[in-house]
């Protein structure tokens, strides 16, 4: 229980007009985008790094509570203060962008920095940071490194991992440390960059995140390949990528997903599409773009596309975009709940886990429209179902967790991009042994002897 003493020695370090314990900041900080809610005892917004330090370490001398949120997007719970204590809100003053070197093409950002700003912010200097999640407009990139968030890019580009080059951090004692360096080769001591990343806030704060940095793409186009059958386009999706193809994105939206977009949105999409594909593909010389579209063409139609089309034009490439965006908001017309699982397979697998999911899906009686990101494996797969009938909310996470082992079992994962958190917490015995996770618990409690940060979260 947080003490008005608490309050007050959290009100001297930060400001009064910095730590709230009013009902109505307890309630706006207190869900996610899974909906679940657990209450804070109290909203703190540190100003600068000291801050969050000299917090910290007041809060592991007594035992409270840390839970580190940004913009509170997530989709696992990683955010939701479970154990009471105190939110330690990023996104109020921590969120400037501190530096981008255009020498050593890297940006130095505070953890609350919204990600389409960075973007925004370097595209405008012919530069680019390729990691877009589906959130890109509102979450913030401490968030992203906490989850090792993708994106629509990821098949070319990889994920938020593969452009944090360091990062500074608050240990829960208070001290600072700072993991990684500004520099492209860094191979000196234990790889504490990689163990931060993913953390979910388990392990640290962040308080600085060097980001690395490519050359904007000159040319850009999209396109679109239009499948009679899921099975068709998941045999498209690795075959092309080892013909040569190299997308920047190749996103995969399922006939029920492509139903929804129809009837909730009014987007025009092919009818009797069995599964779309759609992405973009880039380069520096128009002939590179045209040289990629035609192999994913020739592929395509090789593996049973009924068509291939190419959206020159930026009205049409932000319609193709706005259909993939929309997927989640739009199928809700199959159900008032989702539950909502971002599997990841080994690309060559993708037919058959499909397969087993939709199958799965009919067992239990429920519709599973699924889609995202099949040129990196991961898809968003969506069981729907009442959220008022207590038995199909029963039966929709035991196909939860049919899917889990079948993933598992093909050499998979149980999380993509959106992490463990909460929700999936009670499956990470499907993923890991008895010493895997052990390990996990050692190096929580290296870091973390008093388990004041995050607890609960992934398991630990």
């Amino acid at each position: 229980m947080l003490k008005d003493s608490h309050i007050k020695a959290l009100s001297d370090i930060v400001g009064s007009e910095n730590i709230y314990s009013d009902k109505a900041h307890l309630i706006a900080y207190s869900y996610d985008a899974t909906r679940t809610r657990y209450e804070p005892e109290a909203v703190v917004f540190p100003r600068d790094e000291n801050d969050i330090s000299a917090i910290l370490k007041y809060c592991n001398e007594n035992q409270i509570i840390i839970t580190p949120r940004g913009a509170g997007s997530g989709f696992t719970g990683g955010a939701l203060p479970a154990n009471g204590g105190i939110i330690l809100g990023m996104e109020k003053h921590m969120k400037r962008i501190l530096e981008i070197d255009m020498e050593n093409m890297v940006a130095v950002v505070q953890p609350g920095v919204i990600n389409k700003d960075l973007q925004r912010a370097v595209e405008a200097l012919g530069l680019f940071y390729p990691p877009d999640p589906a959130s890109e407009e509102y979450s913030t990139l401490g968030g992203n490194v906490s989850e090792n968030a993708g994106g629509m890019r990821a098949a070319k580009y990889g994920i938020t991992k593969d452009y944090v080059m360091a990062l500074r951090v608050v240990l829960p004692n208070g001290d600072i440390i700072r993991a990684g360096k500004r520099t492209i080769k860094d191979v000196a001591g234990y790889n504490i960059t990689g163990i931060l990343i993913a953390s979910e806030g388990t392990l640290g704060v962040l308080s600085e995140i060097t980001l690395k940095l490519l050359p904007k793409p000159k040319f850009v186009k999209s396109y679109m390949g239009v499948f009679p059958t899921v099975k068709d386009a998941m045999n498209a999706v690795f075959k092309s990528l080892a013909a040569g193809a190299n997308p920047v994105a190749m996103e995969f939206l399922d006939s029920l997903v492509v139903q929804a977009l129809k009837e909730k949105l009014g987007v025009e999409l092919p009818s009797g599409a069995g599964a779309l594909l759609i992405g973009d593909v880039d380069g520096n010389v128009s002939q590179e773009v045209e040289f990629q579209l035609e192999i994913l063409r020739e592929s395509f139609i090789a593996n049973g596309a009924t068509d291939f089309k190419i959206a020159d034009e930026k009205k049409d490439r932000d319609a193709l975009w706005y259909a993939r965006r929309n997927a989640s908001q739009s199928i809700t017309i199959f159900g008032s709940k989702k539950l909502n699982e971002d599997i990841s397979v080994p690309r060559s697998k993708l037919p058959i886990a499909l397969e087993k999911i939709y199958a799965i899906g009919t067992k239990y009686g429920f519709k599973v429209p699924c889609f995202g990101h099949a040129g990196d494996g991961n898809i968003h797969v969506n069981v729907m179902v009442d959220g008022k009938d207590e038995k199909q909310l029963s039966n929709g996470h035991r196909a939860i967790e049919e899917i889990f082992q079948m993933v598992v079992d093909m050499g998979g994962t149980l999380s993509g991009e959106h992490g463990i958190g909460l929700s999936k917490a009670p499956f990470m015995d499907i993923a890991f042994n008895e010493s895997e996770r052990a390990l996990f618990s050692a190096v929580k409690k290296a870091f973390d002897p008093n388990n004041i940060l995050n607890p609960s979260k992934m398991g630990l």
